[in-house]
């Protein structure tokens, strides 16, 4: 089982970005809202991730980056729930919705909920 999030895994397109926006599916598990899309490009041969925390809720720039660090390791543990079940190739963005902050074990547990009911609604 590869736990990794290299440079490859990481959403970084604009274009793709801009597409999840406006065509993209999500679900909502507060304090997390997952937004996707499936992408069917050649180019993009591994699953694309991002995680955002907006400014209006956490101010201060090492409050926005620490819950980061804690949505990307909470999906790297958890990444297998997807990768292993998916045939298609999916754009995921991973936002925080929440107004406080929340420890590690609440963050992976919903992170794990919203992948599997991703995973659930994508193979039906």
């Amino acid at each position: 089982m590869n736990e990794s999030f290299g440079r490859k895994e990481k959403l970084k397109s604009k274009i793709l970005i801009t597409r999840l926006f406006t065509e993209g599916k999500s679900l909502n598990k507060y304090p997390l809202k997952l937004v996707y899309l499936p992408v069917s490009e050649a180019r993009y041969d591994t699953l694309q991730t991002a995680v955002s925390v907006p400014k209006r809720n956490f101010k201060k720039a090492v409050d926005r980056i620490y819950l980061k660090r804690l949505m990307r390791e909470a999906f790297r543990k958890n990444k297998y729930l997807v990768t292993s079940n998916m045939d298609l190739k999916y754009a995921l963005m991973f936002i925080y919705i929440g107004r406080e902050q929340v420890c590690y074990q609440k963050l992976f547990k919903v992170t794990e909920e919203l992948l599997k009911r991703f995973t659930e609604k994508e193979l039906k």
